[in-house]
């Protein structure tokens, strides 16, 4: 009996043992599998349900369980039976420039030390730049244009030397590899379709009536189900807000209509980057009326100790002036009284 009992225990212990080996193993597997298959054209439904099914599911027979194992190990990058796959699988496996590449590329571009004022910021645009533009669902179109022209030259307006910030705005749009004049002839094209136009106009064309280049933009945003959108766009459509005559508190209800209403597109983000633009843009508005006061007072300072300055060398010269007559007739009453 001792014999029986001491079989039946060690029987027991390897079942629970081989069972809890097993539960590890299915464990184990299952976060492999789902940190494994996190990319952008994932379907995770499966990869989910298959580490539900293993670990609550013990249960499971081994041809069942090596079926299940087989089916989850069959996803292939870009294949997966989904609109976006579809619409993007043949990006797979694309080698794409990493934000350290972009810094890189920016740096040597520039060939030169940023103020440490704007490090920060400029470090900032290149890597969320970056990041954007090198999403495979990114199209660019006029309206981005204008947004990055504004936003950048708004951002360097009263950085130390002009020529330098001007040669950051090259720079940067070199790094994404985009071509500046390009890009500088898309936003001119956009502001001078504005010229004249009112806010219902513009709200017109982004519903696909008229032509033009909001008109094209507005197709192509429409239409594109993945649009990507970005910082960008959100300024782009703030400088036409602007140029149309739309006041800045009326901003956020018109990104709503524009982009909800006419676009089809969600509107919280640009809502909330319209805002905060606004914001950032008074700000720098309030800051280089400081600075031109500042200026000012500086100039006044500086024409007054250059007055006092003036004062001091002419009082000087009438001084020497003085001195030297006053020399002279020294000198002439000597020779006076040597004669005598």
């Amino acid at each position: 009996l001792e014999l029986l009992s001491a079989l039946q225990f060690s029987f027991v212990s390897s079942k629970i043992r081989l069972k809890m080996k097993l539960s590890a193993n299915l464990a184990f597997h299952g976060l492999f599998v789902s940190s494994c298959a996190v990319s952008a054209f994932t379907a995770p439904s499966r990869t989910v349900a298959f580490r539900n099914s293993a670990l609550n599911g013990m249960s499971l027979k081994t041809d069942e369980l090596a079926d299940a194992l087989d089916r989850s190990t069959d996803y292939v990058a870009g294949q997966a039976d989904t609109k976006f796959a579809r619409a993007f699988g043949s990006e797979a496996g694309k080698e794409r420039k990493t934000v350290g590449d972009a810094f890189a590329s920016f740096t040597k571009i520039l060939g030169g030390p940023i103020n440490a004022l704007y490090k920060n910021m400029m470090s900032d645009l290149v890597g969320t730049t970056h990041l954007t533009v090198t999403d495979a669902r990114f199209v660019r179109d006029p309206v981005w244009s204008l947004g990055m022209i504004t936003a950048l030259e708004v951002l360097l307006k009263n950085y130390p030397e002009e020529y330098f910030a001007k040669q950051m705005i090259s720079s940067l749009i070199q790094s994404i590899e985009f071509d500046e004049a390009v890009l500088r002839a898309e936003a001119e094209s956009v502001m001078s379709w504005c010229e004249g136009k009112s806010a219902a106009d513009v709200e017109a064309a982004l519903k696909g009536e008229g032509d033009g280049p909001i008109f094209d933009t507005g197709e192509m945003v429409r239409n594109n189900e993945f649009f990507k959108y970005s910082k960008f766009f959100g300024i782009g459509l703030s400088r036409i807000m602007s140029t149309v005559g739309v006041d800045d508190g009326d901003n956020y209800s018109t990104t709503e209509e524009w982009v909800g209403k006419c676009l089809g597109k969600p509107y919280y983000t640009a809502c909330g980057d319209s805002d905060t633009w606004n914001k950032m843009k008074g700000r720098l508005e309030m800051m280089e009326t400081m600075m031109k006061e500042i200026e000012i007072r500086e100039k006044k300072k500086m024409a007054q100790r250059l007055e006092e300055r003036a004062e001091m060398t002419l009082l000087k010269a009438q001084n020497e002036a003085e001195w030297q007559k006053e020399l002279e007739k020294d000198k002439s009453s000597e020779d006076e009284k040597k004669e005598e």
